[in-house]
């Protein structure tokens, strides 16, 4: 099933991220960890592509072992700035063997100091290429606090209406702490005319390293009150897990009161995180 007809019939939508092994040793286990999240039920999950491509190879296989063995719906994602044009068609052509219908289609991060084919400066080639060659569902990233290379806001949003005119359907946001944050986002997208469903992504933090190491990736904003409660609860592993829970949990229901009913959520793989999260949720949901 495409993700815009999932977006179209529900009211309310949670989805969940997960990524694949960097080895075949560790894919069982990251397989097994994946299945335990799609048995919560999400509407449906994402499988990344990795820094770089890093851990492109098991993309596609870990995408339909899930859709194989839980029936939930998958994006699979698909960078292309350390890709030939060449890599990135036999790519798709490995994803439409697999049945995948949805893509998320990403510039992707430059490795540092790593040489790159520079045959795709931007997402929105690769979603126009995604529209040339099959039927896909195709999803797109964007910054609610703009894109770190980008030199201001104004220009990150024409960037960003490019991608959605070559033919992204929808998209969805880099984490964010601050729900004020991606409620002057949504205004501004609606502004310049990109009317496709934007989902918040909600990352759980559940451990201090986690935070800064996010921070150092993203340059997200941390406020004042996620900042205290790091303060208060960073060493203590346990309590540090069930508030990070919690402030996701917390985000996603006041979007959800603010009308923003479809959010996708970066499990980083933790079962026990994603269920901390719908147990919250159960009565809303």
């Amino acid at each position: 099933m495409k993700i815009t007809e999932i977006l179209k019939n529900k009211e309310k939508t949670i989805s969940f991220e997960v990524f694949p092994p960097k080895t075949t040793e560790g894919y069982e286990g990251i397989f097994q960890k994946a299945k335990e999240i799609a048995a919560l039920g999400p509407d449906f999950m994402s499988v990344t592509y990795g820094a770089g491509g890093g851990t492109s190879a098991f993309t596609a296989g870990l995408s339909h072992d899930l859709m194989a063995e839980s029936g939930v719906p998958v994006i699979a994602h698909l960078t292309c700035v350390s890709s030939t044009k060449e890599t990135v068609r036999e790519t798709i052509e490995v994803y439409r063997e697999k049945g995948i219908k949805n893509i998320m289609a990403l510039r992707g991060d430059i490795p540092e100091g790593g040489a790159v084919p520079h045959e795709y400066a931007h997402a929105s080639e690769l979603v126009r290429e995604l529209k040339e060659n099959g039927d896909f569902c195709i999803g797109g990233a964007c910054y609610p606090e703009g894109h770190v290379e980008s030199e201001n806001k104004k220009e990150d949003l024409k960037h960003l209406k490019e991608k959605v005119d070559a033919g992204a359907d929808f998209l969805t946001t880099q984490m964010f702490f601050d729900n004020g944050v991606f409620y002057n986002f949504l205004y501004r997208a609606r502004e310049a005319g990109i009317t496709v469903p934007i989902l918040p992504g909600i990352m759980p933090v559940t451990t201090k390293k986690q935070l800064g190491r996010s921070v150092a990736m993203s340059g997200t904003m941390v406020p004042p009150r996620f900042s205290a409660i790091v303060d208060c609860f960073g060493d203590d592993p346990k309590a540090m897990e069930q508030a990070g829970i919690v402030y996701a949990a917390d985000q996603i229901i006041d979007l959800f009161a603010n009308d923003v009913t479809h959010v996708h959520v970066y499990s980083m793989n933790k079962p026990e995180v994603a269920f901390g999260i719908l147990n919250i949720l159960r009565g809303i949901l």
